[in-house]
């Protein structure tokens, strides 16, 4: 039986907006679709904004991560009662006890996040020219240039939070790599959907693969969303 519910989570400097292509092609296959805005603050006020979207859903739930957004939907732990599937694009998969800030460094920062500013209150930015360049680096420029300027940014400190126990140790994984993504190294990508087991492909994509190849992001979760098991209470 398909699952019709979907949750789409966005990542770190973007919002909810990231995902208006994929939102309208699963809407044009029937799915029920909410992609809401999270605060990037505290994984605790992530976590609340995602039980109340799925207290809101009626029946079983896929839920799809991008970037940092991985990382909300992983934090959910054993408490998922509808959630049945889990889709990370180029997103953060971590296990217990890990965080985004101890995870093995491979050389340089990432060109995307090499030159963060962050602001008086603690919070993240990603400056105009990286984020074009190398953010969104396969994207129209004045679509980049648009999403940088809606971009939304995280609490720097989040970086450093601990993951209790990992979501996908008991559900099913989908793992969409991109190839080209200059913020989140392709290779630990990789090291995320082996470890997790999860079913993978890879695009020549850019970070921000449901922004600019829609049709492949959507083709993953709606194969997800139809093959995932139905969960037994």
């Amino acid at each position: 039986m398909k699952t019709k519910n979907i949750v789409l989570i966005h990542g770190a400097f973007a919002d909810g907006s990231s995902w208006s292509s994929v939102i309208q092609r699963l809407q044009k296959d029937g799915y029920n679709v909410t992609a809401p805005q999270f605060p990037l603050t505290t994984k605790d006020a992530n976590l609340t904004r995602l039980r109340q979207v799925l207290a809101i859903q009626s029946g079983n739930t896929l839920v799809v991560g991008h970037s940092y957004g991985g990382e909300i939907m992983t934090a959910l732990g054993d408490d998922a009662p509808n959630v049945v599937g889990l889709v990370y694009v180029a997103a953060f998969g971590l296990d217990q006890g890990e965080s985004i800030s101890t995870l093995p460094s491979q050389g340089s920062p990432s060109p995307a996040v090499a030159n963060l500013r962050i602001d008086a209150q603690g919070f993240a930015w990603i400056p105009q020219d990286d984020f074009v360049k190398y953010f969104a680096a396969d994207v129209d420029p004045d679509k980049a240039n648009i999403m940088y300027a809606v971009q939304q940014p995280i609490l720097a400190s989040s970086f450093g939070e601990v993951m209790g126990t990992p979501l996908w140790k008991k559900l099913p994984a989908w793992y969409l790599v991109s190839k080209n993504d200059k913020a989140i190294q392709p290779d630990l990508e990789r090291f995320f959907a082996r470890r997790m087991e999860a079913t993978t492909m890879e695009i020549d994509s850019s970070h921000v693969a449901m922004v600019s190849h829609p049709d492949t992001v959507s083709d993953l979760i709606i194969r997800a969303a139809e093959t995932v098991a139905e969960r037994v209470h």
